[in-house]
């Protein structure tokens, strides 16, 4: 008999939270280790659980899903991570995966698919919500053709932008390229100024066209 798959739920949302519980609970092949209300409350008991599969939330109060899995992917390596999201944005599909997630799904997913995802994951997949996946495949076309005016950035501010559009901070840019952050700024400075643009969201959806 295959192992019982070990899973945690983190999600600020209790009737959502508890709707997956009893879906997992049900599956029969499944069981639900431990719920947290917010991504601080999982970190502070990563290391004592015993997990294979965590569902996270992206939109939580306070540390978000992204950065939730950016802090805990370094701690616990073998643990996968499922989004669970209302967002259907390239953006921060790029985002969670660049962070350590596995895997990206919508919260309207059914829930047979919801569980087979847990198991496809478990046994090294990437579940993708086809909507999702086809989105992932068109902005790494549309990217080809037409992201950002490459032609008027330089290589540096390519690399600094790449940082920007997978939500790292500007320490986290500066430590990846080993420059100064003050230095990450200024190139900062300089992208939107070639971009047009007034912020690093403005400068995503350039990277992301249509978003």
């Amino acid at each position: 008999m295959a192992a019982t798959i070990r899973t945690a739920i983190v999600e600020d949302d209790h009737e959502l939270r508890e709707l997956i519980r009893r879906r997992i609970v049900r599956s029969g092949d499944m069981q639900v280790v431990r719920v947290f209300n917010n991504g601080d409350e999982f970190l502070e008991r990563l290391d004592e659980l015993e997990l294979h599969v965590v569902l996270m939330d992206i939109n939580m109060d306070g540390r978000n899903g992204i950065e939730t899995v950016r802090a805990a992917k370094p701690r616990r390596p073998e643990v996968q991570y499922l989004m669970l999201t209302i967002f259907e944005n390239p953006a921060y599909i790029f985002q969670a995966l660049c962070a350590g997630a596995t895997g990206y799904l919508t919260k309207s997913t059914p829930e047979e698919e919801l569980l087979e995802a847990v198991r496809d994951i478990h046994r090294g997949g990437s579940p993708m919500n086809s909507a999702i996946a086809r989105m992932v495949v068109n902005s790494l076309h549309k990217g080809t053709q037409q992201r950002i005016n490459d032609e008027q950035l330089s290589e540096r501010e390519k690399q600094v932008l790449d940082g920007l559009a997978a939500g790292l901070q500007y320490k986290e840019i500066a430590a990846k390229l080993e420059l100064s952050t003050e230095t990450v700024r200024v190139h900062v400075r300089r992208i939107y100024s070639k971009l047009q643009v007034r912020g690093r969201m403005e400068a995503i959806r350039k990277v992301y066209p249509g978003q």
